[in-house]
């Protein structure tokens, strides 16, 4: 009976132990906490590294354009590089002077994009691209022959002036004439490599008359009825002679000698009244002009020999200078074609 009891006692007591208990339901019920470890003392907390953002695409290292260095430059850059040096002035080394201009007013023009593109796109370092370069040779001429105007010289000769009546000496100076052909390949090639300096080729034109070549010189001083011989500007002997009549006066001013004959003919001159119906005269005794002629620059005046030795120290002729024979002999084995004389009035 005792066990009986207990056994009814014991229910009663579980049930009022779990209808003491609280009970949760279902929406109330929430996961046990998690629990993540503190991150070690001095440790920054983790952070989150992006990728890099995409920049523009850069020429590989070592590359070049006409051998301007690129690499490591965007397109843009490599093109504004390449443009800055192909436009850069060009000096021209004249013999005188430097002409400064740019390879637009040569006609030439670089193939800038082209090339850059082609840098852009190689993948192997170090790359050579070349800059093509087109010349206008129309243009580059025209240059040239503008150019030429400006900087050519006529050689000078040497010559002689009179100043108080004594030969001066002038001394003879190169000219020069720009090489135009030569000078337009050479331009041509030095764009192409990009040099900013080049020297013109100018051929030297030589004087035809030098300071050798002044020796002797004649003056004549017609008032006094004088000629003087010089070799430089000293004088080596002088002689008396005959000019022309005040009817037929000897040219004054400066002339040279172009041509010498010995043993000349006469031929009476053309449209001279004094002549009108004279007759040539052989070389001989008889010959108006002796046994020498030096035709000067003037026309149909000259010095020569003479049969009348008395007209010696007179104006008596019709405007040549006449000279005793044995005297034009020895002057006329002494001057040359192209010696100056000097005719004064003196």
């Amino acid at each position: 009976m005792r066990r009986l009891a207990t056994l009814a006692v014991l229910p009663c007591s579980l049930a009022l132990f779990i209808a003491l208990a609280p009970v949760a339901s279902a929406d109330e019920t929430t996961p046990p906490p998690t629990t993540v470890p503190p991150p070690p003392t001095g440790t920054e907390p983790p952070t989150t590294t992006l990728p890099p953002a995409a920049g523009p695409k850069l020429i590989q290292p070592g590359v070049t354009i006409g051998g301007l260095l690129v690499g490591g430059l965007t397109r843009e850059e490599a093109r504004e590089l390449v443009e800055e040096r192909f436009d850069a002035p060009i000096t021209l080394v004249a013999p005188d002077r430097k002409v400064r201009v740019t390879p637009q007013e040569l006609g030439a023009a670089a193939w800038v994009s082209k090339a850059v593109k082609t840098a852009v796109r190689v993948r192997r370092e170090g790359f050579q691209v070349p800059l093509r370069v087109d010349v206008a040779n129309a243009r580059l001429k025209h240059f040239l022959t503008d150019l030429g105007k400006k900087t050519d010289r006529e050689p000078v000769d040497a010559s002689l002036t009179l100043r108080r009546f004594t030969p001066v000496a002038h001394p003879s100076s190169p000219g020069r004439r720009l090489m135009q052909v030569i000078a337009a390949q050479k331009l041509s090639l030095a764009i192409r490599k990009h040099e900013r300096a080049v020297e013109l080729p100018y051929q030297e034109l030589e004087p035809k008359v030098t300071e050798k070549d002044l020796g002797q010189a004649i003056v004549i001083k017609r008032g006094s009825n004088q000629l003087l011989y010089y070799v430089g500007d000293k004088l080596k002997r002088s002689f008396r002679v005959a000019t022309g009549q005040s009817a037929y006066p000897t040219p004054t001013g400066n002339f040279e000698i172009v041509t010498m004959q010995r043993n000349p003919w006469w031929y009476p001159p053309q449209g001279s009244a004094w002549a009108e119906g004279a007759k040539p005269i052989p070389p001989g005794p008889g010959n108006p002009l002796g046994t020498r002629w030096m035709g000067i620059s003037s026309p149909y005046v000259g010095i020569h020999g003479t049969p009348d030795a008395a007209s010696i120290g007179y104006s008596a002729s019709h405007g040549c200078i006449r000279m005793l024979i044995p005297q034009v002999e020895w002057l006329f084995q002494r001057v040359e074609v192209g010696t100056p004389v000097f005719i004064v009035a003196a």
